[in-house]
């Protein structure tokens, strides 16, 4: 195969981006210079966070660049390589997702086993999501046995991790939110959440409310806006949030209105801290040790949303936003 498929973007999108601020361009498949491989890609990550590069503001990550290919968390096998690491045939992950081929810096590479765990656990379940799901809930929110925990978007790639951890690790109650009766079934009926809403369905306060009787110790967020309110709402003493996300604002073109009881703060003690995953990479090795046993056994239960073909790419992302996948959003390139 002489040539490759890369996704650019074309445009910086207002409010929700929409197809044509996408490009899809045939290139030469490119050479490794020395201290690089050749990756052809076989699966790439499709996630909330890459909404925010689409953007020019001043974030924690550098935005994508208009007119060039965007990035993000793939893997892939080694077609060609210039350093003893790594050979052809190799499995490796990386981060120069959205393109059928990547010329990858060896030392940015880490190579995979597809005979240990299928590839695209190196995405989800073993990778970026189940990390930021354990960092998260214990490193961040301080889990410990007997709490109560809620989850918001707990049918993603992330939350549906945080509260299946939750009940393997001694929860006393795990609660989730989802955006359709079908991901609350999944919630309850597979997963093994104690109970769940459909935010839809009325106000997120009172459904939580009626879901928590006896308050909530951990909440962990992926939505903010009403749910954040509502968490802090039904917040027992000495509540610990993690903030990983907030999804409900990121297509807005106004500011959202902040939660209108921070106030409870104060009174309730409650610890409230924001996380990025790629500051905890000295718990890797510790996450893997303790999560690649639940999913080997099954009692971890993961789901993948799979698209097929790299041009399928921005409509997968742009469905992933809408909440159309349960688990994890991917792309077999």
């Amino acid at each position: 195969m002489s040539t490759a498929t890369e996704i650019r973007l074309a445009a910086r999108p207002t409010g929700w981006p929409t197809l044509d601020n996408f490009s899809i361009v045939d290139v030469d498949v490119p050479s490794p210079g020395p201290g690089q491989i050749l990756v052809r890609n076989v699966a790439m990550s499709v996630d909330p966070y890459m909404r925010g590069r689409m953007s020019a503001a001043k974030s924690y990550v550098a935005p994508f660049e208009v007119g060039k290919a965007m990035d993000g968390g793939a893997v892939g096998e080694v077609l060609e390589s210039t350093v003893d690491e790594f050979k052809p045939g190799d499995h490796v992950l990386h981060g120069l997702g959205w393109r059928t081929h990547a010329v990858v810096d060896a030392k940015s590479a880490s190579k995979v086993d597809p005979d240990a765990a299928p590839l695209s656990t190196y995405l989800g379940v073993l990778g970026m999501t189940g990390m930021t799901a354990y960092v998260g809930l214990f490193e961040i929110a301080k889990f410990k046995p007997e709490d109560t925990v809620f989850v918001s978007g707990a049918a993603g790639a992330v939350g549906s991790m945080v509260g299946q951890l939750a009940k393997l690790k001694g929860a006393k109650r795990v609660i989730g939110s989802a955006g359709s009766a079908e991901k609350v079934r999944y919630l309850t009926e597979e997963l093994g959440f104690d109970a769940a809403f459909n935010y839809k369905d009325g106000p997120v306060a009172e459904q939580l409310k009626a879901a928590a009787p006896d308050g909530v110790d951990v909440y962990f967020d992926n939505v903010g806006g009403d749910h954040l309110e509502a968490a802090i709402s039904r917040a027992n003493l000495h509540a610990r949030f993690a903030i990983c996300g907030m999804i409900s604002i990121y297509n807005a073109t106004e500011p959202a209105a902040a939660p209108r009881n921070l106030m409870q703060l104060v009174g309730k003690r409650i610890t409230m801290r924001g996380f990025l995953v790629g500051d905890h990479e000295d718990l890797r090795q510790q996450f893997l040790t303790d999560v690649a046993p639940l999913v080997t056994s099954g009692e971890l239960r993961y789901s993948e949303t799979v698209v097929e073909g790299i041009r399928q790419a921005p409509q997968a992302f742009l469905d992933m936003l809408a909440g159309a996948n349960t688990g994890k959003m991917l792309v077999h390139v």
